[in-house]
């Protein structure tokens, strides 16, 4: 270690590291340390034998096939193809470490005891079962609107005002019906309750508008609006400390942070860690490097399958479904998400499937309440890993104490939160926000 440095970062989850990254590009000196002895912290990739340790299940039976072929997210998102992370990844590190994606092979929606294909096309959209003719007439209408829609021009917003009107208030005037809204709602703008209707509709129009644009990335706008690396999530944080390194980071795992120093008016001045001191300007990091600065929010459950075939109802290689929690048998106020990958994503051998539920958990039996989602993978479980991870926050900007902290992993099924927090703080830190132009950006290699 040496003795001083502009930033020191602790913990190399995807937030950390992307921030690690961009910082080191800027020109900021960077010392990265990390407590575990592999990149990722929670949003690591773990091979079978990893897995099976993490969750205190002994050696994995030999009939699962090699460890090493298998790369388990414990934070299952995908990347929304024209989102802010993807666009990160564009100007900085794809085309550097040739990092390739898959589309996500479709994007389903719960709907009684049936899963329904979100439509991708205008063909789909009429032969999809999931509106009535005279409902579809009425969202084609708002849809028309919505594509149309440019928050900067007032003349684009006819007769209504997202900027002040809710959204509630934005489908009465279409007269869009219950189910028409919860589609919209949770199968396009990707809301995780009901609280966004009774909020600024210009939010929730942007999600609208971000789907579609990230829908007609790729495929001609056929197959869905999801990307996902190969080998893993586990991939993007180790890409980015690469980039760090390049630029003169330095990174030090299997680290524990001993203390971190403040001064009389509780600025940040530096971190002992290896029974050495580095002094710097300010400090980054995830909230379990600081229990006293961050509170409680809530709680995410997961549950880890291992499966020997593809979910029945969607016969794809990899998906998302969402299920509303309005669909839900138990009353609950939050959605359930499941993901599906396969060996075509190099994170499974062949012949295996991986699929990820995932909630905000209401209560305190986590799998109970995953129940829905675990149901839809019908009888190809072979194993299951259930957990439950707090949310938290930190209670303060940082501005003055000089501790940047960053959110914990929603329950989302993409990472568009993650992607907001990393340019939030990139912004608080540096006091400007991060030039997308400086860079020159490149289309992500699809396979």
């Amino acid at each position: 270690m040496e003795e001083e440095y502009d930033a020191v970062v602790c913990g190399t989850g995807l937030v950390e590291c992307v921030l690690s990254g961009l910082l080191s590009v800027a020109g900021h000196s960077v010392l990265h340390l990390d407590r575990n002895k592999y990149y990722g912290g929670e949003s690591a990739s773990l091979n079978l034998e990893q897995l099976y340790a993490n969750f205190d299940k002994g050696t994995p039976p030999a009939e699962l096939g090699k460890p090493h072929l298998y790369n388990v997210d414990m934070i299952p998102k995908f990347l929304m193809a024209d989102g802010e992370l993807v666009k990160i990844l564009r100007a900085t590190v794809v085309n550097r470490y040739q990092m390739e994606f898959m589309l996500c092979d479709g994007s389903f929606v719960a709907k009684g005891s049936n899963v329904y294909k979100v439509p991708c096309t205008e063909k789909e959209a009429l032969s999809s079962s999931l509106m009535g003719l005279l409902e579809k007439r009425r969202a084609a209408k708002f849809f028309a609107w919505a594509q149309d829609y440019d928050q900067n021009d007032p003349k684009t917003w006819g007769k209504l005002n997202p900027m002040e009107q809710t959204m509630r208030q934005i489908f009465s005037h279409y007269s869009l019906s219950k189910d028409t809204i919860e589609f919209i709602g949770h199968a396009l703008a990707l809301e995780e309750d009901e609280a966004y209707l009774d909020k600024r509709a210009n939010e929730t129009i942007q999600k609208i508008t971000l789907y579609e644009s990230s829908l007609s990335m790729y495929e001609g706008g056929t197959v869905s609006p999801f990307v996902y690396p190969l080998y893993g999530l586990g991939e993007l944080p180790q890409v980015f400390a690469r980039l760090s390194a390049v630029y003169g980071g330095t990174y030090m795992l299997d680290t524990p942070v001993e203390k971190f120093e403040y001064d009389d008016k509780g600025v940040f001045q530096g971190v002992h860690a290896n029974g050495q001191f580095a002094k710097a300007k300010f400090v980054v990091g995830d909230p379990t490097y600081f229990p006293d600065k961050v509170k409680k929010v809530g709680q995410v459950a997961r549950c880890i399958c291992l499966m020997d075939k593809p979910i029945d109802k969607t016969k794809t290689q990899s998906c998302q479904i969402i299920i509303p929690h309005t669909q839900c048998k138990v009353p609950r106020k939050h959605d359930i998400y499941v993901v599906q990958l396969s060996e075509v994503h190099k994170v499974v051998p062949q012949g295996k499937y991986l699929a990820i539920v995932s909630t905000f958990a209401e209560t305190g039996d986590p799998e109970q309440e995953l129940e829905p989602g675990i149901q839809l993978l019908g009888k190809n479980v072979i194993e299951k890993f259930v957990s439950i991870s707090p949310l938290y926050k930190p209670t303060d900007d940082g501005a003055e104490s000089k501790t940047f902290i960053s959110d914990s992993y929603d329950s989302s099924s993409h990472f568009e939160a993650a992607a907001k927090n990393i340019l939030d703080l990139y912004e608080r830190i540096t006091g400007k926000p991060y030039d997308f132009d400086k860079s020159i950006a490149q289309p992500v290699t699809m396979q």
